[in-house]
């Protein structure tokens, strides 16, 4: 008897299956593209040609992940927006040195390969890319069986902007007198779902789509809310005004973040209550009966970007940055001292 030839769909590798996901992703990454593309999804490596403008052109990169905000997008079976959360993770890292995203690639890798899966979690990257302003060029897909759960997946992504190098921003320009502007979050955004997973499905025992009352949502819909990307209002801002550091908000919150731009011969004094810190935080401040020292350290609490102007160009940059439609707080001064943030 003859016996079976082995194939790789066999052994739980579907070649057929990734190449209807590069058809269907296609159209999703292709409006992203600007005049730079030379070549995108698709081939051997993508293509993209520095734009015209710049005098000392810096290249500048960033990778990142969602996290374990990824559990919750496959409990609910939601999938459209943590490919937001992927492009505004590294976006709003290298905007911190007043970079323009120019490109993004993204890698997903996953057991077993769902077409539909994929495809909405690309369409999220797709979206991300568009409110940043970057070009979605390439990106891999891994189909590894055995290696992750039966409707698990993981993500990753990688952006590469470009600034002046004269424009670069650094923080060594922060000195006393300074003011410290702070820029709304949507929400969690994607730091802290450990210990939000924790609370939520093993303390309070909430099913994924389940009510909240006192947050007037779903659980799903209140952990999914997508990172906001600041990108645009940034660039914008930082055409007219001199912004002297810029910190992104994310694991070890406002004190762990903004004290990777202060020089040593300064502190930033941060003043609670001059901001609203959202509902969620609250609920699971109360919820999860967590000290606020905690909670300062592991969550955004409400602030997503920190902005470090001089005092006076704060009235112009709030107004820059409200007309383009942020909330923006003055959360505190920046005083001399030797490098520590102080939350009072």
């Amino acid at each position: 008897m003859k016996k079976k030839s082995l194939t790789y769909k066999d052994a739980g590798v579907d070649i057929e299956a990734g190449e209807k996901l590069v058809d269907k992703i296609k159209p999703f990454a292709k409006k992203t593209f600007d005049e730079n593309v030379l070549a995108g999804i698709g081939g051997f490596g993508a293509g993209y040609k520095l734009p015209k403008g710049y005098k000392e052109p810096v290249l500048v990169s960033g990778t990142d992940g969602v996290g374990t905000k990824l559990k919750v997008a496959q409990m609910a079976n939601v999938h459209n927006t943590v490919g937001i959360d992927l492009v505004a993770m590294c976006v709003n890292d290298i905007l911190t040195v007043g970079a323009k995203p120019l490109f993004f690639l993204d890698y997903f890798a996953t057991g077993k390969l769902s077409v539909d899966t994929a495809a909405d979690v690309v369409k999220g990257i797709a979206k991300g890319c568009e409110i940043a302003g970057c070009s979605l060029i390439g990106g891999e897909t891994a189909e590894m069986p055995d290696f992750y759960p039966e409707g698990e997946y993981d993500l990753a992504g990688f952006v590469v902007g470009i600034v002046d190098k004269e424009k670069y921003i650094t923080g060594e320009k922060i000195e006393p007198g300074d003011v410290v502007l702070g820029l709304a979050s949507s929400g969690i955004h994607s730091n802290g779902y450990s210990l939000v997973r924790k609370l939520f499905f093993e303390i309070l025992e909430l099913k994924i789509d389940e009510y909240i009352k006192e947050l007037d949502k779903k659980v799903y819909e209140v952990l999914l809310t997508p990172t906001k990307i600041y990108v645009k209002p940034v660039l914008k801002l930082l055409e007219e005004v001199e912004v002297k550091g810029i910190a992104h908000i994310t694991g070890g919150g406002i004190p762990g973040n903004l004290v990777r731009i202060l020089p040593k011969s300064v502190d930033a004094v941060i003043k609670k209550g001059s901001w609203e810190v959202l509902p969620i935080f609250e609920f699971i401040q109360k919820k999860g009966n967590i000290v606020e020292e905690e909670m300062f350290k592991t969550f955004n609490m409400g602030i997503g970007l920190c902005i470090v102007v001089s005092s006076q160009n704060i009235e112009k940059a709030e107004k820059l940055l409200t007309d383009a439609g942020e909330k923006v707080y003055r959360i505190g001064e920046i005083r001399k001292g030797t490098g520590k943030v102080i939350i009072q």
